[in-house]
């Protein structure tokens, strides 16, 4: 046999971006716009949907908005591409009823992080992931970023649940680019598992260095530029992928726009892909979740220059 012909098989790949959630100018989630948003993603060339991520604005929703969001995105998708769903809570057993209400509402596979609020060991963190799985029975993506949670998936722990077959991949947003490499390593052996990075501007390095695709905030932006870096990796293309990757890079200076002295740094990266997305057409307001500012005009204007330099309008 040959190496490509014995090597495992991923059941995950590709560009899955954490969609954004539009709001109306009144605050209320715009399911219209969120629907345009579906198809423009789709349409770019997708290979699924992270539903209810960072970039989702999840622990801004009420849970009836949570559940609007993912039946809206559940219709418009009808099956085209994977839904996986952010199930985001402090404990476990909150997250077990989140990630159970996710299952009937669509969700394919579930994305779940450390528990965060409570101050956990890395054996309690271990067993979070083996309670969620064995309660909710579908895929399980640990979703390592600990900027949020305060706490780094430990890397013995990650590759005891891939063994064990309690996750079917990691997404890594941890900016701890050696565990990253160490986890791909140590789990390239593994059917089915993969490895996604968070991180927008250094795919290219991941995807030489063995990642199996880019869960990327900025592919709400331009999801067609991050499944042509894919598939020029895929086709060893790497100078291509590097053009790409340089383009986008650039196209990622949007989340840089706004005045830090008046946006809040998560307000910014995600209020810069709402006001792209605006400017292109694609969702009508801008609109943050309450206490997050918007961006206003003259910051609107400089995005719409690095959309011009990037060839999108």
């Amino acid at each position: 046999m040959t190496a490509a012909s014995t090597a495992p098989t991923r059941t995950y790949s590709g560009v899955i971006p954490p969609v954004i959630t539009p709001r109306t100018s009144e605050g209320e989630i715009d399911t219209a716009s969120l629907e345009r948003v579906v198809d423009h993603l789709i349409d770019g060339g997708v290979s699924g949907l992270f539903v209810l991520g960072s970039s989702g604005e999840v622990p801004y929703l009420t849970n009836d908005e949570r559940e609007l969001v993912m039946t809206t995105i559940s219709a418009r998708n009808n099956g085209r591409v994977p839904l996986l769903a952010g199930a985001s809570e402090q404990t476990t057993n909150r997250v077990i009823n989140e990630g159970l209400r996710m299952v009937e509402l669509g969700a394919d596979a579930l994305v779940v992080t450390t528990p965060f609020y409570a101050l956990s060991n890395a054996a309690e963190i271990e067993a979070h992931f083996r309670a969620v799985k064995k309660a909710t029975g579908l895929d399980l993506f640990a979703y390592d970023v600990p900027v949020r949670t305060h706490a780094k998936l430990p890397l013995d722990v990650a590759i005891r649940l891939a063994e064990d077959g309690v996750i079917v991949g990691v997404k890594d947003s941890s900016g701890d680019d050696v565990a990253c490499r160490r986890l791909l390593l140590a789990t390239a052996h593994i059917e089915g598992f993969c490895v996604f990075t968070g991180h927008e501007v250094v795919v290219d390095g991941a995807l030489l260095g063995g990642a199996h695709g880019v869960v990327p905030g900025l592919g709400n932006v331009d999801p067609a530029g991050y499944r042509r870096m894919f598939d020029a990796a895929a086709a060893g293309d790497w100078p291509a992928v590097r053009a790409e990757q340089d383009r986008l890079a650039n196209l990622f200076e949007i989340a840089f726009t706004p005045d830090s002295n008046r946006v809040s740094g998560g307000a910014s990266g995600l209020g810069s892909f709402k006001t792209a997305l605006v400017l292109l057409g694609i969702i009508e307001t801008n609109t943050m979740s309450v206490p997050m500012a918007s961006l206003n005009e003259d910051e609107s204007q400089a995005i719409a220059a690095i959309l011009r330099q990037a060839g999108l309008l």
